[in-house]
């Protein structure tokens, strides 16, 4: 891996977190005004028939991408990809874009703290220290016992939990199956659940609102091709750290377009989550590397 390819990865990360945090934006935006299932249900559609694209023109075709060693893994795990992204929605609407993230954030040290009964990885006591120390982030950010307190912000945190699920099963079937059949897999069985579950809540969209869901729809694509990229040109434990930049985007478009605030206990508690989760990645790479 050159370093050139690694600052190359690293710009691709931060365009697609940037990306991301827009389309985040845009959902916020059209869940807000349509029903969460038909707006997921329509991202899903264009998300499907990019990944086929994809698939298509890679080595061996569809009939490759289709060949997985776990078919009921990988439906499973489409599934709750889908069910994560209409559960962070509803958080869009519920708590606003800051907020949503700053709780969102957590998701590593959840798959951290999950590898070990989910995969059997052994997590040593410096994680187990940093994944405290993040989840006491959490209490910062979450406030609980105290007046002010919401029982909505736990939406973003089951949001988190289904994400991390969702990373370690990718975790999992990728021992056998290649990247590419699991990103088919996610697109086409995430567009058939959502499609069954979306088309009962159909209305009618307003011309403009059409062309704001063209933009998530191109927007979803667009990220995930920069994901895909980064990943391609650089090492995922180089690169992920970059990740974390799509709070501060997110931020940004909250406050600047939606009228959102920024507390202090959600950027103090944002801050000791974001830390904690570095430094699992940190110590993760470490140990990679000394295998």
């Amino acid at each position: 891996m050159t370093d050139q390819n690694t600052r190359l990865g690293i710009w691709l990360m931060v365009g697609a977190t940037f990306v991301f945090s827009v389309q985040d934006g845009i959902s916020r935006h059209l869940a807000a005004e349509y029903n969460i299932y038909m707006v997921v249900m329509i991202r899903y559609w264009f998300f499907a028939a990019f990944v086929m694209a994809v698939a298509s023109r890679a080595p061996g075709g569809l009939r490759a991408a289709v060949r997985s060693a776990h078919p009921r893994v990988q439906i499973f795990r489409g599934l709750l990809l889908a069910a994560e992204v209409c559960v962070m929605v509803q958080a869009f609407i519920v708590l606003g874009l800051v907020e949503s993230h700053a709780v969102f954030t957590c998701y590593p040290l959840l798959v951290a703290a999950l590898s070990g009964p989910v995969l059997g990885e052994k997590v040593g006591w410096r994680r187990w220290t940093a994944i405290g120390i993040g989840f006491a982030g959490m209490l910062v950010i979450l406030q609980p016992g105290v007046a002010v307190f919401s029982p909505a912000a736990l939406i973003p945190l089951v949001s988190a939990f289904m994400f991390a699920l969702y990373g370690l099963l990718t975790r999992y079937v990728s021992r056998s199956d290649a990247a590419s059949v699991s990103f088919f897999w996610t697109g086409v069985s995430g567009a058939v659940i959502m499609t069954l579950v979306g088309i009962w809540f159909w209305e009618p969209m307003t011309l403009a609102d059409w062309g704001w869901m063209g933009c998530l729809c191109l927007t979803a694509a667009g990220a995930h091709w920069l994901l895909i990229r980064a990943y391609e040109v650089a090492e995922a434990s180089a690169i992920q750290p970059f990740a974390y930049l799509q709070l501060v985007f997110i931020t940004l478009l909250g406050l600047t377009l939606f009228g959102e605030t920024l507390r202090a206990n959600v950027a103090l508690g944002a801050v000791i989550v974001v830390g904690a989760g570095l430094f699992t990645l940190w110590r993760a790479r470490k140990k990679g590397a000394a295998v």
